[in-house]
């Protein structure tokens, strides 16, 4: 007597006659569990998609709100510049005090706004030029400081949590001038 049940014949599952009998409902088993295995595949694939559909979509809705506010920065960042210009061409004339001094006071209280909004001024007097955040308007000979170097600032950069809102616009240095 065999101790192997797929070799003994009393071992067999009721109303299967013999070893080849079983052959065409194996075959159906096979392509059913492909199925099913294409099906689970499918399925990963599915939830994998709605996954990073939904992490897109959170993303998106982020940026929406860190940037929403863009193009009304956009706007302040010249009514700024604006009051700036306005405090320089006062001065120091006695008979604007008054002026200087409530402008300065609105300039503090836009910038303290401008930082509670996420805006930053992009001021690099002094720092080598970084293209991504400057814009050359001009080089100028000098001897005094580093080649690319930012020598002056002529309008102030801004950026917005981070992203570039408006280029700083520089003039860099460059070598002097060979004597002619």
């Amino acid at each position: 007597m065999s101790t192997n049940p797929e070799h003994d014949p009393e071992a067999q599952a009721p109303g299967q006659d013999s070893p080849d009998a079983g052959a065409p409902g194996e075959t159906e088993l096979a392509a059913v569990q492909a199925q099913l295995q294409d099906a689970r595949e499918a399925q990963l694939r599915a939830l994998a998609e709605m996954e990073n559909v939904r992490k897109r979509a959170q993303r998106d809705v982020e940026a929406a709100h860190r940037f929403a506010v863009e193009r009304f920065a956009a706007d302040m960042v010249e009514v700024r510049d604006t009051l700036e210009l306005g405090l320089a061409a006062a001065g120091a004339a006695p008979e604007a005090a008054k002026f200087v001094e409530g402008s300065q006071a609105t300039l503090r209280m836009i910038d303290k706004a401008f930082e509670r909004a996420g805006l930053a001024v992009v001021d690099p007097v002094g720092q080598s030029f970084n293209p991504d955040f400057h814009e050359a308007i001009m080089t100028q000979p000098t001897a005094d400081q580093p080649v690319g170097s930012v020598l002056a600032v002529v309008q102030k950069g801004f950026t917005l949590n981070g992203r570039l809102l408006r280029p700083a616009r520089v003039v860099i240095a460059r070598g002097p001038d060979p004597a002619n």
